[in-house]
């Protein structure tokens, strides 16, 4: 979108400009919104990026990895437009730190797109994430080792013994809970929220955070199962801190 392209509809319409006054160059929550709002009024199933009204030697130069992945595809980004929907890609972090990376739990540093520093604000852009890794990145690690070379306190706490479990993994249990965690996520934890659908996300996977526990509890690790336990529990966590949140602010958007 900074170099030019045009969000557009299957008729060549730039519905943006309905949306917010500097159309396709909006910000990206709004622009995220925006494509799922005219998608969800018309029925359509994506929007369109048009950047073929700029010389294809450019496009090509300019853009040489999106332009040979859509051509796999059959679609030539010279002469035709990129089918798009809107996509949560940018992170917002939301473990607060201190200007050394320290958050509030003990030894727990945060640093980049899961931290939140303050820079970023509620739209993440690129460069502050560019700054965030470098400056914050070695911060905590200089704070890190400061705080091995004084000797500091490095207690660890007693962790029970190992129960190994052998019972196997069913796959098909795993593809549908995360099915169910996307799903959920997608349309009561999306683009945008309300009270009412951040209620029926809480009660769908609170329920199955307890049957991933006894799930996870008595079957034989493999990655699957340990990425699984971790997805309920990110989203548990990110629930809950949107339903905290009642003030809209960037990417996080509370239509009520």
């Amino acid at each position: 979108r900074g170099e030019g392209a045009r969000l557009i509809d299957a008729a060549g319409r730039e519905f943006m400009l309905a949306y917010h006054p500097d159309g396709s160059l909006a910000p990206r929550d709004i622009v995220a919104r925006g494509i799922h709002q005219m998608m969800h009024e018309t029925g359509v199933r994506c929007a369109y990026l048009d950047i073929s009204h700029k010389p294809a030697d450019w496009i090509r130069t300019r853009f040489p990895g999106i332009h040979a992945k859509c051509r796999e595809v059959g679609i030539d980004i010279t002469t035709q437009p990129i089918p798009v929907v809107p996509a949560a890609h940018y992170s917002c972090g939301g473990i607060a730190v201190d200007q050394w990376g320290r958050s509030s739990m003990h030894r727990l540093r945060a640093v980049g797109e899961v931290s939140c520093t303050g820079l970023h604000g509620a739209n993440r852009l690129a460069s502050t994430s560019l700054l965030e890794c470098l400056v914050w990145g070695t911060r905590a690690g200089e704070d890190a080792a400061r705080a091995v070379r004084s000797g500091g306190d490095f207690y660890l706490p007693e962790v029970a013994p190992w129960q190994y479990e052998t019972e196997a993994v069913d796959p098909a249990l795993v593809a549908q809970d995360w099915l169910t965690i996307r799903h959920t996520m997608w349309n009561y934890v999306g683009l945008v929220r309300t009270r009412k659908r951040l209620d029926r996300a809480q009660q769908i996977l609170r329920e199955l955070h307890l049957e991933v526990g006894r799930f996870y509890a008595r079957s034989e690790l493999s990655d699957g199962l340990i990425g699984l336990r971790n997805g309920i529990q990110a989203a548990l966590v990110v629930l809950l801190a949107a339903t905290e949140a009642r003030e809209s602010r960037g990417c996080h958007y509370r239509a009520d």
